[in-house]
C-alpha cells in the first residue's frame, strides 16, 4: 500500500513529472480525506468544478481513508519536528495515515526525506 501526498495525487492528475510513478502504484494507492481536500481545492482555486474530479477519484482504486482521530493524535505530535522543515497540516497527515498504516509515503516534496524515519518516503521526483 502506498499513501499519496496531495503533491503525489496532483502530478498524476496534471501528467507533471513524476506522475509515471504515481500510475505504478495507483491500484493500491489510498489518500487521506485531508489530502483529498487539498487536491480538490486547487481545482476550485483555480475555477474548476471540483465535484466531477472528486466523483471520479471516488469511483476509482484510489481508496479514500477518513481522516482519524489516531491520525490527528499523530499530526499533532509530529509538529515540533515538522515545523522547520515547513510541512502543512496536509503534508502531515499523509505522514500520520502512512505511519498508522506502516505504509510508503508517495510526495513530490523532498524536504520529508528527513523524515524518513518516521516513515518510509518516495519522492516521484
Amino acid at each position: 500500500m502506498t499513501v499519496l501526498d496531495a503533491s503525489a495525487l496532483l502530478a498524476f492528475l496534471f501528467r507533471e513529472p513524476g506522475h509515471d510513478k504515481v500510475v505504478e502504484v495507483m491500484s493500491e494507492a489510498c489518500i487521506s480525506t485531508v489530502n483529498l481536500a487539498e487536491v480538490l481545492g486547487r481545482f476550485s482555486r483555480d475555477g474548476v468544478d471540483a465535484g466531477p474530479i472528486g466523483r471520479r477519484l471516488c469511483d476509482s482504486a484510489l481508496e479514500i481513508v477518513p481522516f482519524s482521530r489516531q491520525q490527528a493524535e499523530l499530526c499533532a505530535a509530529m509538529l515540533p519536528r515538522t515545523r522547520l522543515l515547513g510541512l502543512s497540516l496536509g503534508d502531515r497527515a499523509c505522514l500520520a495515515l502512512a505511519m498508522d498504516r506502516q505504509s510508503v509515503a508517495m510526495t513530490a516534496d523532498r524536504q520529508w526525506v528527513a523524515l524518513e524515519d518516521m516513515a518510509d518516503v518516495v519522492l516521484i521526483r
